[in-house]
């Protein structure tokens, strides 16, 4: 039987809908904020055709993804927008992954996307990364007394969100089953895409946690394994704190700490932490492969949760050792191009 010939162009408006509805969403399983980046980048794109280059909105197809008119869009974002380089990246990023997919559909563009795939962005400026010092590190952890409840759970946060190098969503996300106090003590966290990793947990924070679990989760062998581990009472049930609330409970304990430290950044925020902990494992002189599988790079193999069991014991002594006070003595100085790797870590 002859399949028929096929004489229509592709459907630029069919393919957007499918990338943007079913594609990211469904196959890569991306988040909706995610998706909505990438919607907005199509978006600017039409504008662009439809303002500047006169093309009817219903008549846009993908002969208007040349690299002439991409080339121009880009000085357009540049120059008429007043976009940042970092904004302009992203932009052309979702524009080349969504012309990527299409080749993927329809053989007929795959020239489409070969001659956009090699068109470059402006490079973002090089900002120095920012991180705490070893007394403010030291100042903040310590910033709250510990007097009540409150007070005890937020301390206990902020040494885990530290300790750990955990994104501000895996500490709100975890729960009583992603904690392993057996040794190797270890914490399971997921995070982006959906990608899980194992996270040894240093000695002192070890017994810090027990004595949290003993006034928090004094059931813990009953309890729910998906109760979470930081948690506010709503209606008397534990409910997860949000993003907010972490964020919150950090600049107070900024706050507080500049009082006796002031050299406390006021733009504080969790991020911070974060970077923070990946140059004090690099002070410590662990390489910079294990500090992204530790961290969860995003870049990073999907089988890094499995092979952290390998470097488990190494990456443990190094977090021990990665305390407020740093020995910063015969470290080689960072290089711009690792300066930018720590800075990449997201």
């Amino acid at each position: 039987m002859k399949h028929p010939i096929r004489t229509s162009v592709p459907d630029f408006w069919g393919y957007a809908r499918n990338y943007l509805h079913d594609y990211l969403p469904n196959v890569r399983a991306m988040a909706p904020r995610t998706v909505e980046a990438y919607r907005i980048s199509l978006e600017n794109y039409v504008n662009y055709l439809v303002t500047e280059k006169q093309v009817p909105r219903q008549n846009i197809s993908f002969d208007e993804f040349t690299r002439e008119f991409l080339k121009a869009w880009l000085v357009w974002m540049r120059q008429a927008k007043h976009y940042q380089p970092s904004t302009i990246g992203l932009r052309l990023s979702a524009i080349k992954a969504f012309l990527h997919f299409a080749s993927a559909e329809e053989l007929t563009l795959v020239t489409v996307y070969q001659s956009a795939k090699n068109i470059k962005a402006p490079p973002p400026p090089r900002k120095p990364i920012e991180y705490l010092e070893e007394s403010e590190t030291a100042t903040l952890l310590a910033a709250y007394d510990g007097k009540d409840a409150k007070s005890r759970r937020n301390r206990m946060l902020l040494i885990l969100l530290y300790d750990t190098g955990a994104r501000v969503s895996e500490i709100t996300a975890l729960t009583l089953d992603g904690l392993a106090l057996a040794q190797p003590a270890h914490l399971t966290l997921t995070g982006k895409r959906d990608k899980s990793r194992v996270v040894p947990l240093g000695e002192k924070t070890v017994e810090h946690l027990k004595v949290y679990l003993q006034e928090f989760h004094p059931h813990r062998g009953t309890q729910a394994a998906t109760r979470p581990l930081f948690f506010s009472s709503q209606h008397g049930q534990p409910t997860a704190l949000s993003s907010d609330t972490v964020a919150a409970v950090l600049k107070t304990a900024g706050r507080i700490g500049r009082e006796r430290c002031p050299s406390i950044p006021g733009n504080l925020h969790c991020h911070m932490l974060r970077k923070t902990k990946a140059m004090d494992l690099y002070k410590q002189g662990i390489p910079l492969p294990i500090i992204m599988q530790l961290l969860g790079h995003e870049n990073m193999s999907t089988t890094s949760a499995f092979y952290a069991f390998a470097t488990l014991d190494m990456m443990r002594e190094a977090m021990n050792a990665a305390t407020p006070a740093i020995n910063a003595a015969n470290i080689e100085p960072l290089s711009e191009d690792k300066l930018q790797m720590l800075y990449s870590l997201k």
